[in-house]
């Protein structure tokens, strides 16, 4: 995987800890996943129904907003586009908001992005990593365990939400919970779209 420092970035080895409000508990036999919004017929995944989908391994270069970026991490975790099979997506179906716990809200978070980009390997909610200093361990609780959305390098992590609950299909894109204060909806760190 190329190496390219996206402008306004520096590189790390670590995997720095951001995020806004509360750590919420993880009860597995009460956990679900939604998949809604411009769906034909919505559906809910248990934690058992969920961690039986196909598996993918993928390393990612990952860049923050806060300007902070680390090369070369791999994770495990179910793809994105295995979700999107689970469903009959209406036509006009063209962006997606991942859910996530904020302040015990099971919506309260969410991120908006366009869902053509995340079709592939590097789109993943992943729930164990390693990378060259650390052999494979689950994501610990402040990085989003149970599970956690990373999205592909060509968008900020802002987008890679933690304690995912749902995915949201919509035809519009619709601004997600830093987007409502005024980061950018497309988030390009090689484009460094930070803020609108």
């Amino acid at each position: 995987m190329e190496k390219q420092l996206p402008p306004g970035q520096f590189e790390t080895e670590k995997w720095p800890i951001l995020h806004k409000g509360d750590v919420p508990e993880f009860n597995k036999t009460t956990w679900n996943f939604r998949l809604f919004g411009e769906v034909k017929e919505e559906k809910i995944l248990s934690y058992k129904e969920f961690m039986e989908l196909p598996k993918t391994i993928s390393t990612v270069n990952m860049h923050c907003v806060t300007t902070w970026s680390k090369f070369d991490t791999t994770f495990e975790g179910i793809a994105l586009r295995e979700l999107v099979k689970l469903v009959d997506l209406k036509e006009e179906v063209k962006y997606i908001k991942i859910n996530g716990y904020y302040n015990r809200e099971r919506f309260g978070y969410s991120a908006n992005l366009p869902l053509e980009p995340l079709l592939g390997d590097d789109s993943l909610f992943v729930y164990r990593w390693k990378d060259q200093n650390h052999d494979w361990q689950d994501i610990d609780p402040k990085h989003g365990y149970p599970l956690r959305f990373i999205p592909p390098e060509v968008f900020y992590l802002w987008k890679g939400t933690k304690w995912v609950s749902g995915i949201e299909f919509m035809t519009e894109d619709q601004a997600g919970f830093w987007e409502e204060f005024g980061y950018s909806m497309t988030a390009n760190p090689f484009k460094e779209e930070r803020y609108r």
